[in-house]
Formats: structure tokens, C-alpha cells, sequence
């Protein structure tokens, strides 16, 4: 289940952002022929978020293994570690907006965040929005901006006609359905995700959550694994990645300070954990910001 591979954020010649890009459905074949390694033909996981837009056809999309009909007017939402793949003899045309996880940190608010529950929540929720009535106002939108001579705060207005859509897009279809798990493995993953929130500065360790939820640790890791298609030490991981960044785009702390408040009492151990996940150092991952 690990084994799909692993397509990084790579912007477009001639983008003004260096985490967020838009392009036509057209062009991302046509890339194919500069990048024989990667045919997105085939399921790979994406370290960055994304969003399908439907202008005209019909088609299907595969996410997390499951194939989606798409058709004019849908939305398919990606997020950051979803497996995906365009599935073969395509009849329609869109855009793909493609954002990574440091564009969203950076220019969105936390309690935007904490309402698009795709974007860290995306195991619970339907990826697919049909028949939208929201597309063609951002499209517009989108399209006016980055082809704005004026590039007075770009990246911000751009962020924040994105985040205006997510945001609508969430209130859109907030009283959907859930189309995914048992309930019984729903609650479980739930509540193992809430025990990370609220512990992660304690403890990374598995068998301490599997613990708490009275299951051993090869179940945890089953219910995990069947609804992110990874384990629960790699969703751990992640999460505190993801605070470990929360805090430096926030805060003006030593990154000392950064590697106590987020549970490391060595911070050679904080600098090589954030390396392995990110490919970066602390300092080095400030500098970019």
C-alpha cells in the first residue's frame, strides 16, 4: 500500500507563487511527454493539495483507490497524501488548482483551516461536489488575478479568493452524507486522531494511543491504514509536522523554544525528526519563509 509513488509540488514555467499553481486539464497530458517517470495515469500519492474543476465532458477520476464519475460542474477535492490517479479515455476538460501545505499555512487563517475539513480531515468526508455553483465565479476570479499586471500582494489575494472557495465550497455541502467507512472504525479513527491532538507533545509512540483506545496496536494500525492507506506512526508523524510548521510561520520563538513546545527534549532529536519528514532542517525551512 506504500508503494505508490510519491509526486512533489513542481510549479509551472512562468508561476508568480511558489506554492500554489493552475492548470488546465489539457496541459497536465501534455506533461507527460516532458516526464516519462510519471505517468498520472497511474495512482500516486501527491505532497501537496489539489482541486479538479469540471468546465465541459465527462469522466472518472480514482482517489484512494475509488473511482468518481466527474462530469461538468464537479469538484473533485485532493488532499496532501491521497493516492490518486486520471483514469484512462477522458472526455472532459477542467483545471487542476494545485496548493502545497506551507501556501496554506502561510496565507490562510487557523479557523479557516479548522473549518475546510478536507484539507486535514479528508478521511472522513466525501472528496467529490457535484453539479457546484461556485466554479465559475472563483475560476473567474482566479483567472483575473494571476493574470493581474499588478502583482501587489498576489499571493495573498490569490490565497484568499482560494480560501473564500474552500470555505463556500465546505458551507456547499456541509449536509452531505458520509460515503466512507464502517461507523465502527469511524469513531475509532476519530478518536485516535483527537488523542494525537490533544498528546502529541506526550507522546509519538503507537502503543500509548492504541492503549487509550483499549484496542492492541496491530488494530489501530488496520483501521488507520484502511482509511488514510498509511500507518498510525506516519499519521502521527505528520500531525506533528504539521504543528512543528503551525508554530514557525506563527511565532517569532527560537526554534529551541519550537522543538520544547512541541514535545522534543533534545533539539538535535527535533532538527533530525523535522529533516527526515521534510527533507529540510528548522533553520533551513525558516529561511524559505
Amino acid at each position: 500500500m506504500n508503494n505508490f509513488p510519491n509526486i512533489s509540488f513542481k510549479i509551472t514555467e512562468g508561476s508568480k507563487s511558489t506554492g500554489f499553481d493552475f492548470i488546465r486539464v489539457a496541459e497536465i497530458f501534455e506533461r507527460i511527454k516532458k516526464d516519462p517517470n510519471h505517468n498520472p495515469h497511474q495512482p500516486h500519492r501527491i505532497s501537496f493539495f489539489a482541486l479538479l474543476l469540471v468546465t465541459e465532458g465527462e469522466g472518472e477520476h480514482q482517489v484512494d483507490l475509488k473511482n468518481y464519475k466527474i462530469k461538468k460542474g464537479s469538484v473533485l477535492k485532493i488532499a496532501k497524501g491521497q493516492v490518486n490517479a486520471f483514469k484512462d479515455h477522458t472526455t472532459y476538460d477542467g483545471y487542476l488548482v494545485i496548493f502545497t501545505e506551507d501556501f496554506v499555512l502561510k496565507y490562510f487563517s487557523k479557523s479557516s483551516i479548522e473549518f475546510i475539513s478536507h484539507l486535514y480531515n479528508y478521511h472522513i468526508s466525501d472528496p467529490l461536489v457535484e453539479n457546484s455553483s461556485l466554479n465559475n465565479f472563483f475560476l473567474e476570479r482566479i483567472t483575473e488575478e494571476i493574470n493581474s499586471k499588478n502583482t501587489y500582494a498576489q499571493n495573498e489575494i490569490v490565497a484568499k479568493i482560494l480560501e473564500l472557495f474552500l470555505l463556500k465550497l465546505e458551507r456547499e455541502t456541509y449536509n452531505s452524507p458520509l460515503k466512507t467507512f464502517n461507523k465502527k472504525h469511524q469513531t475509532l479513527f476519530i478518536d485516535f486522531k483527537n488523542l494525537v491532538e490533544e498528546n502529541y507533545t506526550k507522546t509519538r509512540n503507537v502503543k500509548d494511543y492504541a492503549e487509550s483506545l483499549n484496542i492492541s496496536t496491530k488494530h489501530l494500525n488496520t483501521i488507520v491504514r484502511a482509511i488514510t492507506l498509511n500507518t498510525a506512526k506516519h499519521f502521527i508523524d505528520n500531525y506533528v509536522i504539521l504543528e512543528i510548521k503551525r508554530v514557525i510561520f506563527s511565532s517569532t520563538i527560537s526554534l529551541k523554544e519550537v522543538s520544547y513546545q512541541n514535545g522534543f527534549d533534545e533539539v538535535t532529536n527535533f532538527t533530525k525528526f523535522f529533516k527526515k519528514h521534510t527533507g529540510l532542517s528548522p533553520k533551513e525551512f525558516k529561511s524559505t519563509l
